[in-house]
């Protein structure tokens, strides 16, 4: 189906049908890189003392990784009013919150810049690599232009875009920065042992037998070999970790229109579809040719 020749750009939405963001956001391999930002956000000591301390994560498992989805899944696909209307919520949720350093014993912020650029970069390096290592079709070129688009998302939650990495070598430079500040403490147990084994009931139970070995410790051997090392836990080898990447994508790709269609829980891209047509379906075919 061809585009229509007028569209409203408001009801694009932030970064609009054309955008590497656009398509890359509807791929499986972003839920692994959904669980490898968190064990990635987990090393930076009041970041993770803020959500240690403010978080009912272990009362509810699977909450914070839904909430940040559906928040990326809105800001991606909404329309703009819907992405600024999810950002002030988030927004007036973090401007409440408060956090002690566990070094220093000082209260701080959680809405504080530096913290809220740590967890915009945790999330969005964290979404390039479990493409590129799930076998999304994503070159250099893509990369950086995902990076550059991603400063919207960045600016909804209070950040000055232009302070916000927007490419692969400064997203580079961003993290050699703040490695020092980087290390295991015991909020980072707390959420490396979640994460690989939540408190789940009944079928979940179950379920979670599967994902420890498979989704959880596959997400975490995703993370570069300085981060592993700070946690202290070894990850599978790398080709290893390459070859269930790629399995489990390709997997999900196969599965998950059959469930859709037995569920009426739709990804937010496929609201976008209704409201825009099917020539903005997402694909790795409509990613831009030149960047």
């Amino acid at each position: 189906m061809s585009r229509p020749a007028v569209l409203d750009a408001d009801d694009l939405g932030l970064v609009g049908p054309d955008s590497v963001t656009w398509q890359a956001h509807a791929d499986p391999a972003m839920w692994l890189g959904g669980v490898r930002s968190l064990y990635l956000q987990a090393l930076h000591p009041r970041a993770v003392a803020g959500v240690v301390q403010n978080s009912d994560f272990q009362a509810d498992p699977l909450g914070r990784l839904f909430r940040t989805a559906d928040f990326v899944g809105l800001t991606t696909y909404g329309t703009t009013a819907q992405a600024e209307a999810a950002a002030a919520g988030v927004r007036r949720v973090h401007r409440a919150l408060r956090a002690t350093d566990p070094d220093t014993g000082e209260t701080f912020r959680v809405d504080d810049p530096e913290l809220l650029l740590w967890v915009h970069c945790a999330e969005v390096s964290s979404f390039l690599t479990a493409l590129g290592r799930g076998g999304y079709p994503m070159t250099e070129a893509h990369a950086n232009r995902y990076l550059a688009e991603q400063r919207a998302s960045a600016a909804l939650v209070g950040l000055e875009p232009d302070e916000v990495p927007g490419s692969l070598a400064e997203m580079t430079a961003y993290f050699r920065r703040l490695r020092p500040l980087l290390r295991r403490t015991e909020a980072s147990d707390v959420i490396y042992d979640f994460l690989h084994r939540p408190p789940l009931s009944g079928w979940l139970a179950v379920g979670a037998r599967v994902y420890e070995p498979t989704i959880s410790h596959v997400a975490y051997s995703l993370l570069p070999s300085w981060a592993r090392a700070l946690h202290g836990r070894r990850g599978y080898p790398g080709p290893v970790t390459t070859a269930a990447a790629r399995a489990l994508r390709l997997g999900a790709l196969a599965v998950l229109p059959h469930v859709r269609q037995r569920t009426t829980a739709q990804p937010a891209w496929v609201a976008a579809v209704r409201r825009l047509g099917e020539w903005a379906t997402p694909s790795p075919d409509r990613l831009p040719a030149r960047v």
